[in-house]
């Protein structure tokens, strides 16, 4: 037996087992720690982080959130895949299978957004990215991993914020800005297809005298009707706005000159069905309209626009409550 002088630097097999000993417990109450955070960040991250093997169509993982999220259990959806792809809006639901294999041409996709239907029956917006891992050796599964983020606040505050850029706040109908650059489209549009276009004008007649007789508030209540009328009798794919005060304006794609003429009629009658209680006092309006339609002369949608604003005034100048073509 060879004795170990105290001073020697290299303690006996024992001593060596035991520090080895010790610092694996200690690497196992590390790691044990690290697992216990990354636990903890998983479930407070409100995102689902997944995984999928592309050839088996199995989810490997799924982090907590998926369970909030989605409302449904994590042990089925691991057990089959379609718990997912079934949770998928329908109308939404091959747009996102074609952008998740999108991802074996370009690595990532990260402008993936579609909607789900949760387990309450709820509609969410999801923006899910996906990515691949390239580095994966010829012959292993190719496995995809994402984060799915539950956006549909957002898309709820970005549908907000585009009603109040584009709505009339009193009426409900487009806004001149709105209405306009629709009718530049539908114009463009017949234009490039050869089909018909009619635009209207519409004034309510003698609008003043009901804000000075019966008080603003109730001229806010006419205007709201108007646009309630339009909305009735408009077909649908037309056009409706209020551009300014008292006055309305309609574009009617594919319409030919006398179906233009009877929605305008329609709209006419519409109106004049409308009646109004003041204190009392019960009174009606009476509307006078401009109509016109594409000619080839055309060049833009501000002639129509010219030619129809020119009939309505026509139209007050001939007695109101009409309709005048030109």
């Amino acid at each position: 037996m060879v004795n170990k002088h105290p001073n020697d630097p290299n303690p006996p097999e024992a001593a060596q087992t035991l520090l080895a000993l010790m610092h694996a417990q200690g690497e196992v109450a590390r790691l044990s720690e690290r697992e216990q955070l990354l636990s903890t960040l998983l479930v407070s991250v409100n995102a689902v982080l997944w995984a999928f093997n592309w050839e088996t169509r199995q989810v490997l993982y799924v982090s907590p959130a998926y369970e909030r999220i989605f409302g449904r259990s994590a042990d089925l959806l691991l057990a089959d895949y379609n718990q997912w792809r079934d949770s998928i809006y329908p109308e939404d639901m091959e747009y996102a299978e074609r952008s998740l294999a999108q991802v074996l041409v370009d690595g990532a996709v990260e402008d993936r957004e579609y909607r789900i239907i949760d387990g309450a029956g709820q509609l969410r917006w999801l923006s899910d990215k996906c990515f691949i891992n390239r580095q994966a050796e010829p012959g292993q599964p190719v496995i995809i991993v994402g984060i799915a983020e539950d956006i549909t606040e957002k898309k709820s505050m970005e549908a907000q914020l585009q009603r109040l850029a584009t709505t009339d706040a009193l009426t409900q109908s487009s806004n001149r800005r709105h209405f306009f650059e629709g009718a530049h489209e539908e114009f463009e549009l017949a234009r490039q297809h050869g089909t018909p276009l009619s635009f209207l004008m519409l004034d309510i007649d003698d609008f003043k005298v009901i804000n000075d007789t019966y008080g603003h508030q109730e001229g806010d209540n006419v205007l709201q009707r108007i646009a309630d009328s339009g909305r009735a009798a408009l077909r649908r794919g037309d056009l409706f706005g209020r551009i300014g005060g008292e006055e309305f304006a309609a574009v009617f794609p594919g319409c030919a000159p006398d179906m233009a003429l009877q929605v305008a009629e329609r709209l006419q009658r519409e109106i004049q069905r409308l009646s109004f209680n003041h204190g009392g006092q019960v009174f009606a309006i009476t509307v006078s309209q401009g109509l016109t339609s594409l000619t080839d002369e055309d060049e833009n949608v501000e002639s129509l626009f010219a030619r129809a604003d020119a009939a309505m005034y026509e139209a007050k100048r001939a007695g109101k409550n009409r309709i005048v073509t030109g």
